[in-house]
């Protein structure tokens, strides 16, 4: 891996396809060196054991020989030498999902946290799925409302791990009904980018900080900068939620976006897209 370089981002809305063509899991075996070493971090689950025997056997069969599991279940793990020896070895992590609050209180602050940003910013590959998708940008949702419509101060939000900036991630985006919580995440912080992933879809986050979509479904963009007003304050809470001027993509695969520009790709052309 080379030094202060950006590797890859595969962030995932979850559900991802596992025994078809699992296009966005074999991201990994596009991305990963034949020797390269994939760790499949469990922190966000319940259930480590399962979870991490699955996604072994997943990437295995997509071709992958070097796969470890790592369940680091406390702060105290998190700083454990034989721990962090394991992610400094590795060339990609990957996420699982379950409940992304457990990700960042458990890593935020300690060596293992270090370490994974480490892989990344020296060439190598990040992946996460659900809970480790949200768990990926600087500030993630942590709870809202699905299947309901936009309410003032119905969103909470905490600090994510910071491995990219100036978005928020939400996931089961279309299937859980959350476009209302999402662009409530827009309106409170309208200089972010809240992008919508929608199941067994990703976006591959490039290292100049472009991505494309992946996968059967759709990514939703919904850019906040362009705002004229909304009425979110803590006054009235609860209330639903007036916003004008947002600006929204819906991009299935064959396009991609630049987070830098803030404009749509067409795949394959990387130019802007002044059509859409």
């Amino acid at each position: 891996m080379d030094e202060n370089k950006n590797g890859y981002l595969i962030i995932i809305g979850g559900g991802e396809d596992r025994t078809g063509r699992s296009e966005v899991l074999g991201q990994a075996s596009l991305l990963l060196e034949q020797s390269g070493v994939l760790t499949v971090l469990t922190t966000a689950t319940e259930n480590p054991r399962s979870a991490g025997e699955k996604y072994r056997e997943t990437f295995k069969a997509l071709g992958i020989k070097n796969i470890q599991i790592l369940n680091i279940n406390t702060r105290e793990d998190a700083n454990k030498e034989s721990y962090c020896e394991k992610i400094r070895n590795s060339n990609a992590i990957f996420m699982t999902g379950g409940d992304q609050l457990r990700i960042t209180s458990i890593l935020g602050g300690t060596t293992a946290c270090d370490l994974i940003k480490a892989v990344y910013f020296s060439g190598g590959l990040i992946m996460g799925t659900s809970a480790g998708a949200s768990a990926m940008s600087s500030t993630m949702i942590v709870q809202g409302n699905d299947n309901e419509p936009a309410r003032k101060c119905t969103l909470k939000m905490a600090p994510g791990l910071g491995l990219i900036g100036g978005v928020i991630i939400d996931q089961h985006f279309d299937q859980r009904g959350r476009f209302g919580r999402l662009i409530c995440g827009v309106a409170e912080n309208p200089d972010v980018l809240g992008i919508g992933i929608d199941e067994d879809t990703s976006v591959k986050v490039y290292p100049d900080l472009h991505f494309e979509v992946i996968g059967s479904n759709s990514v939703t963009i919904i850019d906040g900068r362009s705002i004229e007003a909304s009425n979110v304050t803590e006054l009235r809470q609860n209330e639903l939620l007036s916003i004008v001027g947002a600006r929204v993509h819906v991009l299935p695969q064959g396009f991609g976006y630049d987070l830098n520009t803030r404009k749509v790709l067409r795949l394959n052309e990387k130019q802007p897209d002044n059509d859409l």
